[in-house]
């Protein structure tokens, strides 16, 4: 899933009226190829039933596992039916982290019986190398944990309670600004002689799904397990606390570090008819957490690319500009399918014209976010007219991706496809993360946008 930061402001947009009448005939022409796109899409679109197969007959996906590999040949077999110009692997090595046996936990306390806990642990972290018991302390912040004397912390869990903002219109910005807790928890907890890392799950929702999730280790610092607690069990684990601070929690997770794997980018190519050396790249991460099948985040993302290049080639849209869809490796828990990527696309000394990336789920489109000098973004924006009738007309300077940041510096703007949010972490990073929470249509609409998209993009460059 992309980094989510704070969506930029708006730009203002310029009206027909303000185009040159060339730019108006251009654009009526352009009108009519985008009902072309969007016909295709809705008539006759193989975005929906491509995600039933990746996600039915593989499912989850983790960097370094069989299911992973085996999307990688689905990819490549998938394109390769389209007749694209080329379809080709590329080679990247990738972590190994793997979960193990189902995570148990437990809260003890004084009297009673136990009261069981649906937790999972944080990608990358270590196990508990068998029952790891010990009290709980309770923080909100990094300021509260700081102001704790090591008497307090010294052998216990620190529990991060630090709900998602809900008055956030935009519930990325919700979660980039939490998100701190579960990437760093476990290295701040260490730091003051803690045992263990418990974090409340990244979502508005409340339900017993944990949300597994990447998190970081310091070298420098004891590397100590980290899992998430579902919405409902912190609240219930927070409210115990009031009543028993002495309450024990009883944690035991599996999991462990393998040595890199092997593994590839899926990339299939059309070739510009006019400026070949030009590229278009528009991509998804095929790699998803091993909870659910991997629909949302990102499947969606991976399926809506490669529709993109077949909607073009099905409307006779011959790009201008070569287009590439990249099925990115790694971008959970290492961004290297990204950064290999961007790596050899500068050793190479290819010139990329733009980057675009669909990784916030597929639900109803609203446009695109983009990272790019603001005389681009004002340029680009000269297009909403035409995305207004498809809802899709929301050109914002904003965050674009992951998978494509590392472009930042070779191409001349990067494009993050983006939709209605307010569902998605809902069952972002869990098992609820599954096919039949994505609806048909909504997705199609997404994948014709990306490929409006790089249609005037090609015709017009930037």
């Amino acid at each position: 899933m992309r980094s989510f930061l704070h969506r930029g402001l708006l730009l203002a947009g310029l009206g027909l009226g303000t185009l040159t009448a060339q730019a108006q005939t251009v654009n009526k022409a352009d009108s009519l190829n985008l009902r072309k796109i969007y016909d295709e899409a809705l008539l006759r679109g193989q975005s929906y039933e491509n995600l039933r197969q990746l996600t039915g007959t593989i499912g989850a996906r983790l960097s370094g596992s069989p299911q992973a590999e085996q999307a990688v040949q689905w990819s490549k077999t998938t394109m390769e039916k389209l007749g694209l110009d080329r379809v080709y692997l590329q080679e990247v090595m990738v972590p190994h982290w793997v979960r193990g046996a189902k995570e148990k936990a437990e809260i003890r306390g004084d009297k009673g019986k136990g009261v069981e806990m649906n937790v999972c642990a944080l990608g990358g972290s270590v196990g508990t190398n068998g029952k790891l018991k010990a009290q709980v302390v309770e923080v909100k912040s990094w300021a509260e944990l700081a102001a704790l004397p090591d008497d307090k912390v010294k052998g216990k869990f620190i529990f991060f309670n630090r709900p998602m903002n809900p008055t956030y219109i935009e519930t990325g910005h919700a979660y980039g600004e939490a998100g701190d807790q579960r990437r760093n928890g476990a290295i701040e907890a260490a730091k003051r002689g803690a045992v263990g890392a418990l974090v409340r799950s990244l979502t508005l929702a409340h339900d017993e799904f944990p949300h597994t999730g990447t998190m970081r280790y310091d070298e420098k610092v004891s590397k100590i397990p980290a899992a998430a607690l579902s919405t409902n069990g912190a609240d219930r684990l927070s409210q115990l606390l009031k009543a028993d601070p002495g309450l024990n929690f009883e944690l035991e997770m599996a999991c462990q570090t393998l040595p890199e794997v092997k593994s590839y980018n899926v990339i299939g190519e059309i070739k510009g008819s006019k400026y070949p050396d030009e590229i278009i790249v528009v991509g998804g991460h095929l790699d998803s957490w091993d909870l659910g099948q991997g629909a949302h985040d990102d499947g969606t993302g991976c399926v809506q690319s490669i529709e993109a290049l077949r909607l073009l080639k099905a409307t006779g849209l011959k790009p201008e500009r070569t287009v590439r869809a990249v099925m990115f490796m790694n971008e959970e828990n290492g961004v290297r399918g990204g950064t290999k990527y961007a790596e050899l696309a500068k050793t190479g000394g290819e010139k990329h014209l733009a980057a675009m990336e669909s990784d916030g789920g597929g639900f109803t489109p609203r446009g695109f976010n983009i990272e790019a000098p603001a005389a681009t973004v004002k340029k680009v924006q000269q297009w909403q007219p035409l995305f207004r009738p498809y809802g899709s007309s929301e050109f914002l300077a904003g965050h674009s991706g992951t998978d494509i940041e590392p472009l930042k510096d070779q191409a001349k703007a990067l494009f993050g496809y983006d939709c209605d949010s307010q569902r998605y972490f809902d069952i972002h990073h869990t098992a609820a993360d599954t096919f039949d929470k994505v609806n048909r249509r909504e997705l199609e609409l997404g994948g014709a946008s990306m490929a409006s998209l790089i249609y005037l993009l090609s015709k017009y460059g930037l």
